[in-house]
């Protein structure tokens, strides 16, 4: 069978209006009968699902869902956060995704600073979302994603009789909050408008060549821009099936490919160093899976993953929460190993994704080859963050976005990773707060002071070492507090290794020289390691 090019890809449909519904509509209209969304042995074409949004729309009217108002989803991948999505975006309101493994403060800062004002969940995850809306006013209601003591969303589906109201969704209507850690210590909601949804999606079918018969597999949650803006979005935009899954699992990663079909499917670092490592008897020959999107890549990845595994197509990408789809090695290349790529295209060439500058500290472009900080003017943009009118003037410079990356490009246009400068710690696709972790673990009655960085993970990406001061006669241990931090924060946050010190360093402005911690080779050697077996 011929390929389609990209451009032949998206033209195969009629024209949409570049809005979540319109996209959906010009694809059913198009392809009503073929399959869009699967989760386990469920199914829904096209004109199923686009039944079942308009129901949902309906269903949240009657609830009260206004334009702009903010419904909270914790749970594990569901069906009905898809359904969710489309669904508030058609009433002009807006998705919030949360962790389902946030402990209550965590969930309630989020919930709280949203201001949602109904929250659909898991049932396992309930008891935690009660208790972290406990005082908001307005209260809001609470309906589950499967069956249990409350009212859930597929009972609630089937009563509605009532249509949904006349369309509310404009283009640059915000439709999607993305919370992501910064170094204020505090999650920042990335608000996303329905055009940057559409464009990802589309850009996404000119980045890994996708074609109306991809299948394509999601085994990262849907409170990440990946599975949403690359994934979900790219099937959307090719007309392609979309296969959910609940979250990855590496023992059954294979078995799940070969089962379902999946020809594409997107990882993080982690993902793809845990897949080289487990037992062969997991592969399952014969598989279709044929494009891996990534990163970052390693020579090792890519030989296991092609030579061995039969995935003849891995390309490396780079993009943030709040800039989507910046960066990509070209699909039929050339591909630089290593390398976040060149700017990333739209199949049609008259629109312009992104584009890309590297400063130094004055703000001025240093040349190819130089260190500086990546800034990056793309369609595919967050509004801004939620309630935050400074971070977000803070996090553009003359209507370009400052990454907080340090990168060198090389004269073919090609982009390096070279350093963060922002206090951030990435963990198997997380972005984890340092600053959080340091108050948090500070919070501690055995604690004086604490540091959380960054320190290289067998897998790829981070593992978080925390230097502890204890308080004067204190016997806390590197036990004690991990056990502190698993009692308030998501287990990905605990960190694996803990050094006490005597004191840590610091700068004229009295902050934490976390720099300084870095360089200190001694210090992980120091550390006790949490994961380590106990003699």
């Amino acid at each position: 069978m011929k390929l389609m090019q990209p451009l032949e890809v998206i033209s195969a449909y009629p024209p949409h209006d570049g809005t979540l519904a319109g996209l959906l509509a010009s694809r059913i209209a198009a392809a009503p009968e073929r399959e869009f969304l699967v989760f386990g042995a469920r199914r829904w074409t096209y004109a199923q699902f686009g039944a079942a949004v308009e129901r949902a729309a309906a269903l949240f009217h009657a609830r009260g869902v206004r334009p702009g108002d903010r419904i909270g989803i914790v749970s594990a991948n569901h069906p009905t956060t898809v359904m969710a999505l489309f669904a508030l975006a058609r009433l002009g309101a807006i998705m919030v995704p949360v962790n389902p493994d946030y402990g209550v403060e965590e969930a309630r800062y989020v919930l709280a600073h949203a201001a949602v004002s109904g929250v659909i969940c898991a049932p396992a995850a309930l008891a935690v979302v009660r208790e972290a809306c406990r005082g908001m006013a307005p209260a809001p209601w609470f309906m589950l994603n499967e069956s249990g003591e409350l009212p859930d969303v597929e009972t609630e589906l089937a009563r509605v009789t009532a249509p949904a109201p006349d369309r509310a969704c404009k283009t640059d209507g915000t439709c999607l909050f993305i919370y992501t850690s910064g170094t204020t210590g505090f999650p920042k909601g990335v608000m996303h408008g329905q055009k940057s949804l559409v464009l990802a999606g589309e850009g996404f079918v000119e980045r890994m060549a996708l074609q109306p018969q991809e299948r394509i597999l999601c085994i990262l949650p849907l409170f990440h821009i990946n599975a949403v803006h690359y994934s979900l979005c790219g099937a959307l935009a090719a007309g392609a099936a979309f296969i959910l899954v609940p979250k990855f699992s590496a023992s059954s990663f294979w078995k799940t490919v070969a089962e379902t079909g999946a020809t594409e499917v997107t990882t993080i670092a982690a993902v793809t160093s845990i897949l080289l490592r487990r037992p062969r008897s997991e592969f399952v020959p014969g598989h279709g899976l044929r494009k891996i999107y990534g990163a970052p890549l390693t020579p090792e990845t890519l030989e296991v993953f092609g030579r061995e595994f039969g995935v003849p197509h891995l390309i490396e990408g780079y993009g943030m929460s709040e800039i989507p789809g910046v960066l990509n090695n070209p699909f039929d290349g050339p591909h630089k190993v290593g390398s976040m790529g060149q700017p990333s295209r739209h199949p049609d060439p008259a629109v312009e994704l992104a584009q890309t500058r590297i400063v130094a500290d004055d703000g001025n472009e240093v040349p190819d080859g130089e260190t500086g900080e990546l800034e990056v003017k793309t369609p595919i943009v967050m509004q801004g963050y939620y309630r935050d009118p400074e971070q977000t003037a803070a996090a553009f410079h003359d209507g370009w976005f400052r990454t907080g990356d340090l990168v060198r490009r090389d004269a073919d246009g090609f982009h390096w990773f070279v350093a963060r400068k922002k206090d951030i710690i990435r963990k198997r696709g997380e972005n984890i707060s340092g600053a959080e972790l340091d108050r948090i673990i500070g919070l501690h009655p055995g604690v004086q002071e604490a540091a959380a960085i960054a320190v290289p993970a067998e897998l790829g990406e981070d593992e978080i070492l925390v230097a502890v001061v204890r308080r004067p006669g204190a016997r806390v241990s590197a036990r004690d507090i991990a056990q502190w931090c698993r009692d308030r924060l998501a287990a990905i946050k605990v960190p694996r290794y803990v050094a006490f010190v005597d004191a840590l360093p610091h700068t004229p402005t009295l902050r934490v020289a976390k720099f300084k911690l870095k360089a200190d080779a001694t210090l992980l050697a120091r550390a006790e390691d949490l994961a380590a077996p106990r003699s």
